[in-house]
């Protein structure tokens, strides 16, 4: 029998669900650098309590349905920064990063249900297994990167079972736990959401996670990575939700988003390209090398010329990534292009969109007053301020709510 693991929602296949990040590093109006191998990230908006409340009000008031919390030797830690803004917040979920092995998964799935107990169920779990040992070796876990796979299914192996009640004695490769269980087992599952593009990856995707996360990459590829991962599970007797982790810049006209991504271009320093591509190289994420080679690593790099030289695809700049490790482009264009270009990804079974945009703060608000309501236009009903038809604004998020004549 297939099991079909359902994310707590009743959009019907015509929506999407947006949710943005919080860049606990730090935030600048510029692209920041670093990450994935390429050292610390670089912002000049210091993360400290009174920024990061900003940004989870910014995404409630924009009506995105969580924010994705980074993890990482140059940033805070996940579960810390999670746990305070709950109190800061009324609906904003919060998309954890987890990495197995740091903890065992008693403890892991523990800090999980208590956050989603005080949290009143705001917690989505992001599985992040890890792309470059010489990080992992820095939180003490040794394992390569095969291994590390291998251990992230038996963790979540055990993690489900605790979070559905069960006392656990699990004696696998790399876990074994024996009498754990939970005195609080969450009311619901959080529901997991991983990403990983090596074959190690699709098989942990195809048994144990709920949605599946790619970076932004042209059409063709998104769809090919998906195909694979709806076979992994489908191996498993699963089926698994998707979405897509993009930057973005959105404006009210193509000549405004594309004058923002050059302002972002020109600030980015040809040597401190090189660096970070050097820096880049040494990572093991499949994803990662993907990322790199959709802008040729950098090579010839000039600030000052046309940043449409690095569209891949409509709409897809892969400008970012040349300093930023991880996801490394961004779709920019007027609000209906960039809709358009939403729409173009929804149809191929994308539902979740993870995005962000510098500085986070203000991008939030060009989202959601501007992307969401040519969203709506198109019949696409998504998390955000709806605009109604004569332009005005709600006061508050409603999800899923169209334009009415």
């Amino acid at each position: 029998m297939s099991e079909k693991t359902h994310l707590q929602s009743t959009s019907p296949d015509h929506d999407v669900t947006l949710h943005w990040f919080l860049p606990t590093y730090g935030d600048s109006r510029g692209i920041t650098a670093g990450g994935h191998g390429a050292g610390n990230h670089v912002g000049n908006r210091k993360a400290d309590l009174r920024y990061l409340t900003q940004l989870a009000l910014a995404a409630e008031t924009n009506g995105f349905e969580s924010v994705l919390i980074p993890t990482g030797a140059w940033c805070a830690d996940a579960w810390v920064i999670a746990s305070t803004l709950a109190a800061a917040t009324e609906r904003l979920k919060f998309l954890v990063a987890l990495r197995p092995g740091l903890a065992s998964p008693t403890l892991a799935a523990q800090q999980a249900a208590t956050l989603a107990d005080l949290s009143g169920g705001r917690v989505l779990v992001n599985v992040v297994v890890g792309g470059e040992d010489h990080e992992q070796r820095s939180f003490g876990d040794h394992l390569d990167k095969a291994a590390r796979y291998a251990r992230a299914g038996e963790e979540l192996a055990v993690i489900r079972r605790l979070w559905a009640g069960e006392a656990v004695d699990f004696h696998g490769d790399h876990v074994h736990v024996e009498g754990a269980a939970l005195a609080n087992p969450p009311a619901a599952a959080p529901p997991v959401f991983f990403g990983g593009s090596s074959d190690p990856a699709l098989a942990v995707a195809g048994s144990a996670i709920d949605v599946y996360l790619t970076w932004g990459e042209p059409a063709r590829a998104v769809a090919e990575k998906k195909a694979r991962v709806d076979a992994a599970a489908a191996r498993a007797g699963r089926t698994v939700d998707h979405g897509i982790r993009l930057h973005v810049i959105t404006r009210d006209t193509s000549e405004e988003a594309w004058a923002e991504a050059a302002r972002l271009q020109r600030g980015l320093d040809p040597r401190e390209v090189r660096r970070v591509q050097e820096g880049l190289a040494r990572s093991q994420s499949e994803g990662q090398r993907r990322m790199a080679e959709l802008h040729g690593r950098g090579a010839g790099f000039d600030p000052t010329a046309d940043p449409r030289s690095l569209e891949v695809a409509p709409n897809l700049w892969a400008g970012v990534g040349l300093v930023r490790g991880g996801a490394g482009t961004a779709l920019v264009g007027s609000h209906d292009e960039v809709a358009e270009r939403i729409a173009e990804y929804r149809d191929l079974g994308m539902r979740h969109f993870i995005l962000s945009g510098y500085p986070h703060l203000e991008e939030a608000y060009h989202v959601g007053e501007g992307l969401v309501a040519a969203l709506n236009r198109r019949g696409i009903g998504a998390t955000g301020r709806c605009g109604a038809a004569d332009g005005a604004l709600h006061d508050s998020p409603v999800p899923f709510l169209k334009e009415t004549a």
